[in-house]
């Protein structure tokens, strides 16, 4: 289909959620995508930072056909090898104790906020389930996540919104105790605050924080979402601050596009779901297992320490542009933000890229690249020469 027939049936029989590009993509490989048209895009997207070993890996291609016509789904009423097997990797290199797996980030994060209200109640009875936030922060899009999310803009629409949470200021443990009180039971961070802008929190901030939680026996919630599985330059970013969260969310690049997400937890935690408490059908799907076990494969511990040799050399390129629309940047590993000049929208800079055939995103008030763990220099030297050429 050309492109125009797409779009004419995208809003005839889609919900029309989505503000998206006019672009349609057809097909790629590794960090280079191409639409149906035919033109070349570079690819520091990422699918919102889903694709972590790019388009059409051919590991990853092969560990889906082969799990594929195997077993495609068993439900979680019997075991099966490839969800096991996953949960062992996951829990070796991170550190952890036991993994829950669900579909979506949200998901994963409703399933984190239920556990440290379970574990209260368990130890404390009832009136002990407000989870603290911070501010800027962003945690899905169902109604519970919307209300755990810290900024205003998510609170509307959907009321009533899930009660039991509260906002503290990031980098702030002042802030932090002012919101406090004896019905607490957990706090919520991102380490880097993704569809925020793109701002890592500090690190004694962190480790303090950490501490604050062990000692009141609040459970430490990390939202990994999207800084999980590599993206920082770490298996899990909580590894480069150096504490071990109680609850730790996972989604986005664990099965490389395929949906998966879930949760790992500490010893502390390992049996606060028991059976009927928590649980979802398509958790742990054998097929999104496999491409979860070949995606740890290929990015084992000499691809994720590349991770942050290109993240550092692709920040010190932007900025060598010197261009008059662009700023700063940060962030850690390949999750880079890049401020935008006053005076210029990274809306309209992002649209102009994304036509030019660059593939990037927006976050907060700037842009924010998340491309493929796997990209080569080439690509990123070709993703670098259409940002010149666009915004000089």
């Amino acid at each position: 289909m050309t492109f125009q027939e797409l779009k004419e049936l995208d809003s005839r029989y889609v919900i029309q959620t989505y503000g998206r590009n006019p672009i349609a993509i057809d097909h790629g490989q590794g960090a280079t995508l191409y639409d149906v048209e035919g033109k070349e895009y570079i690819d520091f997207a990422s699918g919102i930072g889903v694709l972590s070993v790019g388009t059409a890996h051919p590991r990853w291609q092969a560990a889906i056909a082969a799990q594929a016509a195997r077993l495609g789904h068993i439900s979680n009423l019997y075991y099966s090898e490839p969800y096991i097997r996953l949960a062992q990797q996951l829990c070796t290199r991170s550190g952890m104790a036991a993994a829950f797996f669900a579909s979506g980030g949200g998901e994963a994060n409703e399933g984190m906020i239920k556990l440290a209200r379970k574990y209260s109640f368990d130890r404390y009875g009832e009136g002990r389930g407000t989870v603290l936030t911070l501010r800027n922060s962003f945690h899905g899009r169902t109604i519970t996540t919307l209300a755990a999310t810290g900024q205003d803009v998510f609170h509307n629409y959907f009321f009533p919104f899930t009660e039991g949470f509260r906002y503290a200021a990031a980098n702030d443990l002042d802030s932090l105790n002012e919101v406090a009180g004896h019905d607490v039971c957990a706090v919520l961070v991102e380490l880097v605050q993704g569809e925020g802008g793109v701002l890592p929190l500090e690190r004694d901030y962190v480790q303090e924080l950490a501490r604050l939680c062990a000692q009141r026996d609040w459970l430490l919630l990390v939202d990994e979402v999207q800084t999980g599985v590599g993206r920082t330059g770490s298996l899990f970013c909580f590894q480069q601050y150096g504490i071990t969260p109680d609850v730790v969310s996972f989604a986005k690049g664990i099965a490389g596009g395929l949906p998966m997400s879930g949760i790992l937890v500490n010893e502390k935690c390992r049996g606060v779901l028991t059976p009927g408490t928590h649980a979802t059908t398509f958790g742990g799907n054998p097929v999104c297992a496999a491409a979860a076990l070949a995606v740890l494969d290929i990015l084992d511990e000499d691809a994720i320490a590349r991770v942050k040799e290109k993240g550092a050399w692709l920040r010190e390129q932007i900025e060598a542009l010197n261009l008059p629309c662009l700023g700063r940047t940060r962030g850690m590993g390949l999750m880079i933000g890049v401020e935008v000049a006053d005076g210029f929208s990274n809306k309209e800079l992002c649209a102009r890229l994304n036509q030019a055939g660059l593939l990037c995103l927006t976050a907060g008030a700037g842009l924010r690249l998340l491309p493929p763990l796997t990209i080569t220099r080439e690509e990123m030297e070709k993703g670098l020469a259409v940002m010149k050429a666009e915004l000089s």
